[in-house]
């Protein structure tokens, strides 16, 4: 990771309250410290169809909702399909930046609409650490879970209860074994 990503993580952890350890872990895992693509510039997105489809029920089908996770040039082409159709629940549908927190979770940032989150987070990597910490501080439960370092139940809030059987099926490790090795890893420096 980055020194900018560690000197924000260390800023914002002092400021919520956080351990500096715990925030740079769950950033290693969720995004690899990274909230831009480094060959576009763009925001690090991942575009989630059924949230869409939920969100725009009548909205045609297209690109979008074919869409998996996949590399940043096809989440952003599954994405602007979606925009195209709909703006606001594409928005609201995607999760963004080093946190990777969907749109839909503009008002529990603090912002009035979507749009304004997405452009906060497109300012830079400190506001998408301080998006992070606020959506952290917004939830009892991750906050909780981050401060006991429950890796099994912030991967559950986070992922979802199946992440496990997901990691099994992409043969990828899990996601709270991943923040378990990254903690180590940050806890030692």
């Amino acid at each position: 990771m980055n020194s900018l990503v560690i000197d924000s993580v260390r800023k914002n952890a002092e400021r919520f309250g956080h351990d500096p350890a715990t925030l740079l872990s769950f950033i290693e895992v969720e995004t690899g410290g990274l909230g831009f693509d480094s060959a576009t510039g763009k925001l690090i997105i991942q575009f989630e169809p059924a949230w869409f489809k939920k969100k725009a029920p009548f909205a045609p089908s297209g690109l979008w909702s074919v869409n998996r996770v996949e590399r940043q040039t096809a989440e952003w082409i599954a994405f602007n399909d979606a925009f195209s159709k709909n703006p606001e629940a594409a928005m609201e549908s995607t999760s963004i930046g080093i946190g990777q927190i969907m749109g839909l979770h503009f008002k529990r940032l603090g912002f009035s609409n979507v749009q304004l989150m997405w452009h906060d987070a497109e300012v830079g990597i400190d506001n998408q650490i301080v998006q992070l910490c606020k959506f952290i501080e917004t939830d009892n439960r991750l906050k909780s879970a981050l401060k006991a370092r429950d890796w099994n139940m912030v991967a559950t809030i986070y992922n979802g209860a199946g992440y496990k059987a997901l990691a099994t099926k992409y043969n990828r490790e899990p996601y709270d074994q991943s923040l378990a090795k990254a903690f180590t890893k940050y806890s030692s420096n």
